[in-house]
Order: structure tokens, then C-alpha cells, then sequence
């Protein structure tokens, strides 16, 4: 994998939740760095999601490190937790690092305080381990329920020379974004302006993070981070546009890969919908059958249960006339002219069913917007694995 120059990684096992595992990671970049953040829209933000976002809008042009931890969510934990991650900061002067460059990230259990004296331990290993780990070990130190570590890079050349992209994340369950989700973590090494790099951030996100849901639930801890260092060469120009394609794909990869881990899930459903009155709209009936429990099982217990779908989708707020909607799953017709057609689609459909990708397009013929949503379906390992959260 190539990883963009110009930046090192360290990790430590402090124990946060378990022993024997790492859950701390760090991100340092040799030279300041130009950074993008987009945040949860969550009203009960995390004390992470309040530092990153205060220590962004003060210097956005002199990061110089990413710092996440897993096992502690430090969300709703009122000031105490917002001192206790400037504390952590704070810490990070032992790497030669200040703390006004430090952006913070956390997860785990909501409402806990982070374990102070832990950190205080795991700082040393962090030190230490500084460049002696890789991209691979930051992804899995920051994994909760995840069941592997999500990473995507690109290499791109501009009319200046050769750019890198890489980029990781965290995220199986509580997944609905309205921003971002999960953590996201996005290195490059162009040089870019600041102004652009955050646009360009969002416009990635809205066609990516924001376009996936696994259970409806938008957390207290989600952010995307991006930093953009130029180490390598500066983006001007037509070269833009050849960056910001690879930022989309990195962040579409990462999306699909959160979506495929989904906590229990089998299946990716890519949901299609076209011809709505307006992105709202398509919005609104994308996750209405996204987030509906009812589609999910039908999709896990392999059943082409149109019903389900269409009801969903009447519920969703969207503007459409009944009559003029049309359904396909895995591209054959099933619903029109507000009733299904006839046919066997238990057998129909029973191979395209197993696959692990199926598609469900929904044509509303009320306008011209469209969107794709991908979302996963509902096992009983879900509801074991969130059950067991805790303990």
C-alpha cells in the first residue's frame, strides 16, 4: 500500500477496555499540515467532537498530528471531559508535540470519564513505537466491534508530480451519518489550499459517509478528518480535480467497507433512487427502506418481499404519486402501477438473494434527482453483539 510521505505512526496498548490489545493511535506529520474535519450533527457531541472542531476553526493550517483512542467514547461527560482531552493533549508534549496541533478522536461507551492514569502510561509507548508501526496497526488499534481494519490508498500524478492518498477508518454498528460517521482519517501529501481541502472534504463525504446507514443511529463521536501536508507536490488547477476524484474513491471504499462489516451483517444493499422531486426526497426514501427493520430481515432471511420496501418508502415523507413508482430487486421488476408482477420471485430471485451485494432500485418518475444508498441487513448477531456492549 502506498502511504503519502511525510507522515509516521505510533501505537500503544493502555488497556482502556481490555488488556493485551492497542487501543491508542497516533498520527504525526513532519511538517504542519493543512486540515479538513466534517463533525456528527449529533446535539450531544463528544468532548473529542468539541476540541477538534474548536482547535480546527483557531489554526486549520498547523496540524501536526492525529491522536485516537478505542474502549472510551468521552461523550456526554460535560467539562470534566472536555479537560481531561485537552489533558491528553497535553500529554503529547513528551513527542515534541503542542497541543493546539493535536486534532483528538475517541470510541467506545457513551458517558464514561477516560482513564487518566492510563494514558499517562500508554504516552511512553507512543514515544517509543513513533514510526516503528504501520498504517495496518493504526487501523486495528483504533477497531471496537469491528471484525477487520478498514484501509484505502490511492496514487495519483499531477502536472506538479506524484501525489499519495491514504486513508483509514473505524465503524461496524451505530451507523446512520448526518455528516460523516464512524472515524474517518484521510492523509495526503499535495499541497493544497485549506479553503479547498475542507470543500472538497464535505462534497467526498456527502457521496460517501453520508451516503451508508447499518441500524439509524447517528452517534455522539462521528468525524472525518483529512490531512493534507505537501510533502510531494502542489495541486493547482485541473490537478484538483484529479485529487478530489481519488479523496472520493478512498472515501467511497471506506464507506463500502463499513457497510460490509456492518456488526452481524451479510449482505450490502445498494439502494437506487431515481426520478424523486428533490435530493430531500431521495434522501427521505432512500433511508426510510435503508433503515427499516423490516427490509433488513426480509434481506437477511433472503425474501423478496416487495411489500415491505414499498411500505417503507410511502412512510418515508417523500413526494411521489403511488401509481407512477416502480421497484427492482437485482434489477428485475417487481412492483408497478401500484401493484406487484406476477411471477415466482422466491425462485426468481433466490440466487441473486445469496449474493452478497444486492441491488434495489426505486423509480418515483416525480422529478430528477437521484441517490444511492448502501446499507446493511439485521441479523441476531446484531442484536447479541449490541446487547453484550457493555459487558
Amino acid at each position: 500500500m502506498s502511504i503519502p510521505s511525510g507522515f509516521q505512526f505510533s501505537t500503544a496498548q493502555c488497556g482502556f477496555k481490555r488488556p493485551g490489545r492497542s487501543d491508542l493511535g497516533l498520527v504525526v506529520s513532519t511538517v504542519p499540515a493543512v486540515a479538513a474535519g466534517v463533525f456528527t450533527t449529533n446535539r450531544f457531541q463528544a468532548a473529542p467532537v468539541l476540541v477538534a472542531r474548536d482547535i480546527l476553526e483557531r489554526d486549520p493550517s498547523g496540524i501536526r498530528a492525529i491522536v485516537v483512542n478505542s474502549g472510551q467514547a468521552n461523550a456526554c461527560t460535560g467539562q470534566e471531559g472536555i479537560a481531561n482531552c485537552r489533558a491528553t493533549l497535553e500529554m503529547l508534549s513528551a513527542l515534541g508535540l503542542e497541543a493546539s496541533a493535536i486534532l483528538p478522536a475517541s470510541t467506545g461507551v457513551i458517558g464514561d470519564q477516560l482513564k487518566m492514569e492510563l494514558w499517562e502510561k500508554g504516552i511512553p509507548a507512543l514515544r517509543d513505537n513513533l514510526g516503528q508501526v504501520g498504517l495496518v496497526d493504526m487501523a486495528r488499534a483504533i477497531m471496537t466491534t469491528d471484525t477487520f481494519p478498514k484501509l484505502a490508498a490511492r496514487e495519483v500524478r499531477l502536472s506538479s508530480g506524484t501525489v499519495r492518498l491514504a486513508g483509514f477508518c473505524k465503524g461496524a454498528g451505530m451507523i446512520c451519518p448526518n455528516m460523516a460517521t464512524m472515524l474517518g482519517f484521510i492523509l495526503c501529501d499535495a499541497g493544497v489550499e485549506q479553503e479547498w481541502w475542507q470543500a472538497a472534504l464535505v462534497r467526498c463525504v456527502d457521496k460517501s459517509f453520508n451516503a451508508i446507514t447499518v441500524d439509524g443511529d447517528t452517534s455522539t463521536n462521528d468525524c472525518v478528518l483529512a490531512l493534507a501536508n505537501g510533502t510531494a507536490a502542489e495541486a493547482r488547477g485541473a490537478d484538483l480535480d484529479i485529487l478530489e476524484e481519488a479523496l472520493l474513491e478512498i472515501c467511497q471504499d471506506l464507506a463500502y467497507m463499513i457497510v460490509q462489516d456492518a456488526e452481524g451483517g451479510t449482505k450490502v444493499m445498494r439502494i437506487n433512487v431515481r426520478g424523486a422531486a428533490s435530493m430531500a426526497d431521495a434522501q427521505l426514501a432512500a433511508r426510510a427502506v435503508g433503515n427499516s427493520p423490516l427490509v433488513k430481515t426480509a434481506l437477511y432471511g433472503r425474501d423478496p418481499n416487495w411489500g415491505r420496501i414499498v411500505a417503507a418508502l410511502g412512510r418515508s415523507g417523500a413526494t411521489f404519486t403511488p401509481e407512477d413508482v416502480v421497484v427492482r430487486i437485482a434489477g428485475m421488476t417487481i412492483f408497478r402501477q401500484g401493484t406487484p408482477v406476477k411471477a415466482d420471485w422466491d425462485s426468481l430471485l433466490a440466487s441473486a438473494l445469496r449474493r452478497d451485494v444486492v441491488d434495489i432500485d426505486l423509480e418515483l418518475h416525480a422529478g430528477e434527482a437521484e441517490l444511492m444508498l448502501m446499507a446493511s441487513d439485521f441479523t441476531e448477531e446484531y442484536i447479541k453483539i449490541n446487547a453484550e456492549y457493555r459487558t
